[in-house]
């Protein structure tokens, strides 16, 4: 067996793959929920997931008793700051990827590289990236402003996988996948950029040795071994961020290939042969899972969580299987109406933390299937917005395999092929990120050749939904509308 984790931000996932690449057992435990001390901020605390991640792993192995675990890969939510003291101690909780207080620190960094635009497009020549309150540079840049007597203590920055993993084995390590979203990798040659450490004031020496991620980095520690049921010795992959472990655990490995992921966020990610920038900084550029290679990937905020919000506000006594039901009578393009899908701000491609939700197009008719239909289709409106600057950019598409909660219900897969228009394919058994990690452990322990390999004996497509053309051409007009309703909302915030 092959074990993969993922330390989510709701909990820690455990999984057992057995060699033939199927998911054999999977267990979970769920996270205390993350602090908001103030509007914008979210903050969790890495011992708590240090505790889910041995409930986890003790319950996933008890599912498969006396079967030995040959390697462990790890994947996690991406761009924590993980703050250790040089005994390895915590020094405050971790500021998590939705924490978004850092827009002064971004800020000050562009105007490091230069004045203006000259600034942000030095970053992106350097790091692939902007700087953006998600990623892990700025939420340290934070701590060294408002926090110095904590900065002033650092020794170790690691991102929330690393920590557990540092946990499981007292190893310092983070592969390049992850590093990329820390905005301190120079993505296009997988290393840490001296620059950017130097210009920010962040000693190298606080940086975790970089892997690829199917290689092996660590061991299980005796003490882990006693705390998890896992053997002592047992090697470690690097494994990747979520989006990156996502990704494999979907087979988007090849250039041309593409997964759109509807979780809390919506991510729709591209694997590429080179590194490619969007020198406006609107997608990002990270190292792919996969060795060699690149990917790009746009994010909408709030993607399911715009129908878990609609559900708690307008609906809490119906299930969402009810309110999709309803939704599915009415016809496509809701009858005018338009959700943009800001609850959170929005990165691809606005950029704009500030942007706020709206539905526009409300009548005396609209009924609250309505606003779940609109719900739906807005936020593949919005994923499709990372697909129109894949056309700028000249990234290829062959088809998009779908993901997440986005890929559970047909009434949401079939929204999305033909807002996309391409066909979209739904895998047998999406197992997600843990799933991944476990395919880059086995690769790792030399069970399989590559993750072409591991994925080619792990995945199987289920169905393929054709996009209809004349729904298309309506959905083309809604996204048009749709396109409009954001700056016209940015001219009367100001």
């Amino acid at each position: 067996m092959f074990l993969g984790m993922d330390v989510g931000t709701g909990g820690t996932r455990a999984v057992l793959v057995d060699e033939q690449g199927q998911l054999a057992a999977s267990a979970a435990s769920e996270h205390a929920p993350f602090r908001v001390p103030h509007p914008g901020w979210a903050e969790q605390d890495p011992e708590d997931w240090w505790r889910a991640a041995q409930e986890a792993i003790r319950e996933v192995l008890a599912l498969a008793p006396g079967v030995p675990v040959e390697a462990v890969g790890l994947t996690g939510q991406m761009h924590g700051a993980v703050m250790l003291d040089e005994d390895g101690q915590v020094l405050r909780p971790s500021l998590i990827w939705c924490d978004t207080r850092t827009q002064p620190q971004c800020d000050w960094l562009h105007a490091q590289f230069g004045p203006g635009e000259e600034g942000r497009r030095k970053l992106i020549e350097l790091t692939a990236n902007p700087a953006l309150p998600n990623f892990t540079l700025t939420k340290l840049l934070w701590v060294k402003e408002h926090q110095p007597e904590i900065f002033a203590r650092i020794a170790h920055v690691l991102c929330p996988k690393d920590y557990v993993r540092f946990r499981l084995t007292g190893t310092y390590a983070m592969d390049v996948q992850e590093a990329s979203g820390t905005l301190l990798l120079d993505v296009a040659h997988r290393r840490w950029s001296k620059e950017v450490a130097q210009v920010a004031g962040i000693p190298e020496s606080w940086l975790p040795q970089l892997f690829e991620s199917p290689e092996i980095c660590a061991k299980i520690s005796p003490e882990a071994a006693a705390l998890t049921g896992l053997a002592s010795g047992t090697p470690v992959a690097a494994g990747a961020g979520d989006q990156g472990a996502g990704a494999v655990g979907m087979g988007i490995l090849e250039p041309g290939s593409v997964s759109a992921t509807i979780g809390t966020s919506g991510v729709v990610f591209a694997a590429t042969a080179a590194p490619t920038r969007d020198p406006l900084g609107r997608l990002h550029t990270f190292c792919h899972a996969v060795p060699g290679r690149w990917h790009v990937m746009g994010v909408t905020q709030a993607a399911g969580l715009s129908l878990r919000w609609l559900r708690e506000t307008l609906a809490p006594d119906q299930t969402y299987d009810d309110l999709t039901a309803a939704a599915a009578k009415i016809p496509a393009g809701s009858d005018g109406l338009l959700w943009t899908p800001y609850l959170l701000g929005e990165r691809t491609p606005h950029l704009d933390g500030k942007a706020t939700a709206a539905f526009v197009g409300i009548t005396a008719t609209t009924t609250r299937a309505h606003f779940t239909r609109a719900v739906l289709e807005g936020v593949a409106y919005s994923l499709r917005d990372t697909f129109t600057l894949f056309s700028e950019l000249d990234i290829p598409v062959k088809g998009v395999r779908l993901g997440g909660g986005g890929a559970r219900g047909p009434l949401w897969r079939e929204i999305q092929a033909n807002i996309y228009g391409y066909p979209c394919e739904r895998l047998t058994a999406e197992e997600g990120g843990a799933f991944g990690a476990a395919l880059m452990a086995g690769v790792g322990a030399g069970h399989w050749a590559d993750l072409e390999a591991a994925c080619a004996d792990g995945i199987t497509v289920a169905e393929t939904i054709e996009p209809h053309p004349a729904t298309v051409r309506r959905y083309a007009e809604g996204y048009a509308g749709y396109r409009r309703v954001y700056p016209a909302l940015k001219g009367i915030r100001g």
